[in-house]
């Protein structure tokens, strides 16, 4: 499933992939991975990214079961 919040969080921030990357010290492939939902980062980089985009965990990466 894609992460689109992570997406429009880093855009909000004017950051492009590698910015972001860099500050969570990540590789930019890593970052494209999980806005692509292809990648689930370990917790410690999940709060990395939040704390970077000033977004909690559950801004980024809590989904709501929409059945």
């Amino acid at each position: 499933m894609e992460n689109i919040k992570i997406k429009l969080a880093r855009v909000e921030k004017g950051l492009s992939q590698q910015d972001l990357a860099d500050l969570v010290d990540a590789t930019r492939q890593t970052i494209g991975l999980i806005e692509k939902g292809k990648y689930n980062p370990s917790l410690n980089l999940c709060v990395k990214i939040a704390k970077s985009l000033d977004r909690t965990l559950n801004d980024l990466f809590w989904y709501e079961d929409k059945k």
